[in-house]
């Protein structure tokens, strides 16, 4: 039997990394061991990558770097130390198929874009606000949206900034921190652009601020 395919089949980055020792967050991330990181920069699960030095790969290649052995000696390793057995013929493949999984930088592209046009569009909202809902005199009411925007227009052109100029570090500390923010800037401009078009339907040109602010 393959010590290879036995090994990629039934144990993960993470879990080799656990067993040797690493303590490896919540979050999937941990400080890396193949380079001077202080500060957690790499992800891991299934596979790893190193936002600091880029390194990447999966279990066998992880062993293989940590102990400094080659790859059949890594895999064997992780058979022994794991229990796994590739000699005879009691092992068993998956019965289904495994789904190909998208690579850690392939996920971490697409977040960044995630929270790249949800901030870009809201930022565009705000300024709209900013100008649209303006008061027009001192005694007058401040509107929702304008009381909206100017909470929140510092902090998004701050976060944006972060995503178009920020070191690798900085962003994916933005991506994996920011998340649930983002997701309700996504949910605050779908109910936004709802409530717009109910107005217009109606043709009362009234427009609704719920927005809870995270």
């Amino acid at each position: 039997m393959d010590v290879f395919r036995v090994v990629k089949d039934n144990v993960t980055a993470r879990q080799v990394a656990e067993h040797y020792g690493m303590k490896v967050g919540r979050n999937g991330m941990v400080c890396c061991p193949f380079h001077d990181d202080k500060h957690p920069s790499m992800k891991i699960d299934k596979r790893y990558y190193c936002f600091g030095c880029g390194e990447k790969g999966d279990a066998i290649e992880f062993v293989g770097k940590y102990f400094g052995t080659t790859s059949k000696d890594a895999a064997m390793k992780i058979a022994d130390d794991f229990g796994l057995d590739y000699k005879i013929e009691k092992y068993k493949p998956p019965q289904e198929p495994l789904r190909p999984k998208k690579s850690l930088e392939q996920e971490f592209r697409e977040a960044q874009d995630y929270c790249f046009k949800g901030l870009s569009d809201y930022l565009h909202l705000l300024k709209e606000w900013k100008i649209k809902y303006a008061p027009k005199s001192m005694d007058e009411e401040w509107h929702p949206l304008f009381c909206e925007a100017l909470d929140n227009i510092d902090q998004t052109e701050y976060l944006l900034d972060t995503l178009l100029n920020g070191d690798v570090r900085d962003r994916a500390f933005l991506v994996q921190n920011q998340g649930k923010k983002v997701k309700s800037i996504h949910e605050r401009i779908r109910e936004f652009n709802n409530s717009r078009e109910k107005s217009i339907t109606r043709g009362s040109g009234r427009e609704q601020s719920t927005y809870e602010r995270g």
